[in-house]
């Protein structure tokens, strides 16, 4: 049986309150933790649940802390959450092994439904989910200028960024961006840049 264990760790209090008073009301464990070495320090082995942590923090910041974790041998399914902007750091998360990331401000469905499907999951992405495949197969509908648009997205480029690299103005980026999310029927950039690099683009 799935843990419902939650080990939030976040340096800012206010935050780090709201969001277990979400989750206990919710009907999940919660425990605290304000900083990545606090959660280092007290975990069991073998630890359960999943951690829900902040990517930006002083000290040992969310990506230093997944690195920890794996190396201590802990496989619990790793939830970031970014600042607007911060697309390059979950990507790299990705690629460490976090199973998905949260931007904030975020809209207390799309928290749970992170943390539920970690749980359900349970450690780092398998990228054999079914719908990985049809994510690759879409991708490769895209057009030529689509894709350049897309490997820029999930580089972490803005839109005037991507005018300025690919030389056509910021409307026309947001236009081949929109076709491109409908193609690869991605539902939000982070939704894009999870498949993307669980494909192996990015």
């Amino acid at each position: 049986m799935a843990s419902n264990l939650v080990h939030v760790v976040d340096d800012d209090s206010a935050m780090r309150d709201s969001v277990a008073f979400l989750l206990d009301t919710t009907g999940f464990e919660v425990r605290l933790y304000e900083a990545g070495a606090q959660l280092l320090d007290r975990l069991a082995k073998p630890a359960t649940g999943c951690v829900l942590t902040d990517i930006r923090m002083p000290g040992i910041d969310g990506l230093e802390l997944l690195r920890r974790l794996r190396s201590a041998g802990h496989r619990l399914p790793v939830v970031m959450m970014t600042g607007h902007g911060d697309v390059p750091l979950a990507v790299e998360a990705m690629k460490l092994g976090a199973c998905d990331f949260i931007e904030k401000p975020f809209e207390d469905e799309a928290l749970l439904h992170a943390i539920r499907s970690a749980l359900e999951r349970g450690g780092p992405t398998e990228t054999a989910d079914p719908g990985l495949r049809e994510f690759v197969r879409r991708v490769g509908t895209l057009s030529e200028r689509e894709r350049q648009v897309l490997d820029q997205l999930v580089g972490g480029a803005t839109s005037k960024e991507i005018a300025r690299t690919l030389d056509i103005s910021p409307r026309t980026v947001e236009i081949y961006r929109a076709k491109l999310m409908a193609k690869t029927r991605a539902g939000s950039l982070q939704e894009l840049v999870r498949w993307a690099v669980l494909a192996g683009l990015a």
